[in-house]
């Protein structure tokens, strides 16, 4: 499995990724995400999985529901959330 260290603790597997219908909810849920104590990553948009915006966010998939549940109470517009593991 792969793990990374972030600021000295294991940090989660960043196996999920949020995709957007434009860059500016991508960095807004980036922002309210890591407020909450996310580990998030901005990455280019996997074009497989959405054609409408070239910014995605990475972050662990486990608390996919949880994270969605607080991009929503943000007025965070998203499109879906995808299991997408690091290759």
């Amino acid at each position: 499995m792969f793990r990374r260290k972030e600021r000295g603790r294991d940090a989660e597997e960043l196996d999920g990724v949020a995709t957007f219908f434009g860059s500016h909810h991508a960095l807004r849920a980036e922002s309210v995400l890591k407020k909450a104590g996310y580990a998030v990553r901005l990455v280019p948009g996997p074009r497989e999985i959405s054609p409408h915006c070239g910014v995605a966010l990475r972050f662990s998939y486990a608390r996919s529901e949880e994270a969605a549940c607080l991009l929503r109470e943000s007025s965070v517009q998203f499109e879906a959330v995808h299991l997408y593991p690091e290759r």
